[in-house]
C-alpha cells in the first residue's frame, strides 16, 4: 500500500516552519495517542504514521531529501533517529519519540483536556498554493537524466501594485477588528472553567491590516493569472512515483506572501523493447536453433548502445544471461543495475525441402531428442519460470 504524503499526514502545507510541524504533530498525537484510544488499532496506526512523518519533517536534511525525491529520498527502512528503520517502527518507538519531545512540562496535559491558552501563536503568514505537474520520461531519459524547460500556468505577482494589492496613492490600514493582531481571542465558560480560544481574524484574514483602496488590476490580491518558464533537471535513476520540488514556482501568494512550490511528479513511459524491474532492465532475445545448439556471439541493444553477448553452446529457451552495468543508475548511490537477457529459441514456421531433409536426419539422433520428463526437469522448469 502506497504511503501517504507526510505533509498530508500532519495536515500542513509544504512551507510549514518548525513550530508549525511540531504543533501539527502534537495535535495528531493527542488525537490518536494509545492512552486516549485503548484497543483501537486504527488509532494506533495513525499515531505511528504521524510520528514517522514528524521524525522526517523536523529534521532539515531528511526533509530536504523528502521534498526532493519523496519517500524514496528518505530511504524507508534505512533507520532514523536511533530506531531500527520504518519497516520495524512499532508503537514502542512511536511512544518513545513522542515522550522524547513532549515528555516534560505540563502544557501537553493541558492540551489533552482542552485547557491550552494558545500563547505564543504568531500572526498568520500568507503563502501561495503548491502546484503539481506530471512529466513523462522514457527509459533512455531515465538512464542519462534529462533537462526539461516547461511553461506553467500559475498566479504571478501583480506588476501594477508590486504584489501589495494596494492601488497607487493608497495605503494599508490597521484592521479595526483585531487591531493588527491578525487573531481574535474569545472566552468561553465551561464546567471546567473559562477556556480561551484564538481564531484567525475574518476581516483581515490573519494579516492584521486591510486595504482601503485595492489595485484595479488584481483586485487587491496582489497576484493574477500568468505563465512562467521552469527549468527542471531530472537526475538519472528516477522512477514513477518519485517527484521533485521546485521551490517558489507555485502560485504567488496574496499580498507579498511566500510563493508556493511546484511539485513535478515523474511517470515512466512504456518501452517497446525493454521492461524495467527495479534498477534492472529485462530484454527478450530470440536466437536461432543453430546458435542455441552451437553457441556463438550476437549483438544485443541496450538503453545506451549495442554490445556483444556470447551465447554458450546448448543454451535452452528461457535461459537468462546477464550484462552487468547496463541497467538503470541507482538514484541515491553509485553504480547501476544490470540488463537481463532472456533467451527465446526461434523455430522457423516454413522449411525448404533441403532443410526438411537435414532436420529429419537429425531427428533420428538421440542427441536431438529431449531427456525424459523426470522430476529434475520439472524442477528446472519451475526455476526458469520463477514459480
Amino acid at each position: 500500500m502506497a504511503k501517504q504524503d507526510y505533509y498530508d499526514v500532519l495536515g500542513i502545507d509544504r512551507g510549514a516552519g518548525e513550530s508549525e510541524i511540531k504543533s501539527a504533530y502534537r495535535k495528531k498525537a493527542m488525537q490518536y495517542h494509545p492512552d486516549r484510544n485503548p484497543g483501537d488499532k486504527a488509532a494506533e496506526d495513525k499515531f505511528k504514521e504521524a510520528t514517522e512523518a514528524y521524525e522526517v519533517l523536523k529534521d532539515p536534511e531528511k526533509r530536504r531529501m523528502y521534498d526532493q525525491y519523496g519517500h524514496a529520498g528518505v530511504g524507508t527502512g534505512a533507520g532514523f533517529a536511533g530506531f531500527g528503520g520504518f519497516e520495524h517502527f512499532d508503537i514502542g518507538d512511536a511512544l518513545r519519540a513522542f515522550m522524547r519531545d513532549f515528555g516534560s512540562g505540563g502544557s501537553i496535559f493541558d492540551d489533552f483536556f482542552g485547557m491550552g491558552t494558545g500563547a505564543g501563536r504568531r500572526r498568520q503568514v500568507n503563502r501561495g498554493e503548491d502546484l503539481r505537474i506530471r512529466i513523462g520520461l522514457t527509459l533512455e531519459e531515465i538512464v542519462t537524466g534529462v533537462e526539461r524547460t516547461i511553461r506553467v500556468k500559475r498566479l504571478v505577482r501583480c506588476d501594477a501594485c508590486g504584489g501589495s494589492g494596494v492601488a497607487a496613492g493608497s495605503s494599508r490600514k490597521t484592521c479595526p477588528q483585531c487591531r493588527g493582531a491578525g487573531q481574535v481571542r474569545t472566552l468561553t465558560r465551561t464546567f471546567l472553567g473559562t477556556v480561551q480560544q484564538v481564531t484567525t481574524c475574518s476581516m483581515c484574514r490573519g494579516e492584521g491590516e486591510i486595504i482601503a483602496e485595492p489595485c484595479k488590476l488584481c483586485r487587491g490580491e496582489g497576484r493574477h493569472e500568468g505563465t512562467s518558464k521552469v527549468n527542471i533537471k531530472v537526475p538519472p535513476g528516477v522512477s514513477s512515483g518519485n517527484y521533485m520540488t521546485i521551490e517558489n514556482m507555485g502560485n504567488a501568494a496574496p499580498r507579498h506572501g511566500q510563493p508556493g512550490d511546484l511539485i513535478a511528479y515523474f511517470e515512466e513511459k512504456e518501452h517497446k523493447q525493454f521492461t524495467r524491474h527495479g534498477d534492472n532492465v529485462l530484454y527478450e532475445l530470440p536466437i536461432s536453433f543453430t546458435t542455441a545448439a552451437l553457441g556463438g556471439e550476437v549483438t544485443v541493444p541496450t538503453l545506451t548502445s549495442e554490445v556483444k553477448l556470447k551465447i554458450p553452446p546448448g543454451t535452452q529457451s528461457g535461459k537468462v544471461l546477464k550484462i552487468r552495468g547496463k541497467g538503470i543508475p541507482h538514484l541515491h548511490r553509485s553504480g547501476r543495475g544490470d540488463q537481463l537477457v532472456q533467451i527465446t529459441v526461434w523455430v522457423p514456421t516454413k522449411l525448404s525441402a533441403d532443410d526438411r531433409v537435414h532436420l529429419e536426419e537429425l531427428a533420428g539422433s538421440d542427441t536431438f531428442n529431449p531427456p525424459p520428463a523426470d522430476k529434475s526437469f520439472f524442477q528446472r522448469l519451475r526455476e526458469t519460470l520463477g514459480v
